[in-house]
């Protein structure tokens, strides 16, 4: 018997009738060797940025980089690697504050500035159940939104820079430039023997900022106002601080400094017959 010839392809084909020519190409797609789609190991570690969404215009993400919402690559969600990482444009790098809020995170996330292991540490609170910040980034995008150290009357900012990244101001113990910042916008008053902060920073066209007493009551920042003849005691009233007034009777400590342990007392309309107060006015 002998050996069949092969028939080209394109005989077949042309040989065919249009209706059957569909069916040809089902058949020649299910004969055909499957191979598999290529994984691209870059594609699978391509990471998701974080991003704040605190403004208008700007965000920025966990890398660093600030950009507007149209630069957003839409698969990563993080910012293009071209622009500066780590900007601290509109910031005042002495005060560690800055004008707006996407350059605020911006900055904070530099390791220089903001070490991670100095923010794993910290409480997201001062509550002794409040849990600890996850991450650099967590600890950054809530610290420089506007908290009540920026603001003075609940509806007015301190200065133009009232985003501020600077871990020692969640903290006890601060330097007398940390604590200068902290006091830009105030008009720091001591009162009349006897008189309130709410009269004293009436005297002067102002108000009592209620919320600024508990930076002054401390012994340091007292010492730059009154003499406190070497003594600054820890006492107990809704007038500190303030400075006990010489003439004051012996067992009241005259010419001390006084400060209460119990901040929840400090009051603008505290007073006391024999002390002066130092008043945070605005």
């Amino acid at each position: 018997m002998g050996r069949s010839k092969s028939v080209p392809v394109h005989r077949i084909v042309s040989n065919l009738s249009p209706l059957s020519l569909p069916w040809l190409v089902i058949l020649i797609q299910m004969l055909s060797p499957v191979t598999p789609i290529r994984k691209d190991a870059s594609l699978q570690n391509n990471r998701i940025c974080r991003t704040s969404v605190q403004g208008r215009y700007l965000l920025c993400d966990d890398n660093g980089h600030v950009c507007d919402a149209f630069s957003v690559d839409p698969n990563s969600r993080c910012c293009p690697f071209n622009q500066e990482q780590f900007s601290c444009q509109g910031c005042n790098l002495l005060l560690q504050c800055c004008n707006t809020y996407e350059f605020c995170v911006s900055c904070c996330l530099n390791p220089v500035r903001t070490p991670k292991e100095m923010v794993a540490n910290m409480k997201i609170a001062k509550h002794e159940t409040a849990g600890t910040y996850s991450s650099v980034f967590d600890f950054c995008v809530g610290r420089c939104r506007h908290n009540s150290e920026s603001v003075v009357h609940e509806n007015a900012y301190l200065s133009d820079f009232h985003h501020c990244f600077s871990i020692s101001s969640n903290s006890s113990g601060v330097t007398d430039t940390q604590m200068e910042t902290r006091l830009i916008g105030l008009k720091i008053i001591t009162g009349r023997q006897g008189e309130s902060c709410d009269s004293a920073c009436k005297s002067n066209g102002q108000s009592c900022v209620p919320n600024k007493l508990a930076l002054l009551n401390q012994c340091e920042v007292m010492k730059k106002y009154f003499s406190c003849k070497g003594s600054c005691l820890a006492s107990v009233g809704a007038d500190q601080p303030a400075e006990v007034v010489d003439d004051a009777p012996s067992h009241l400590n005259p010419g001390a400094c006084l400060y209460t342990e119990k901040q929840s007392i400090l009051s603008c309309d505290g007073f006391h017959q024999h002390t002066r107060r130092l008043c945070p006015c605005a």
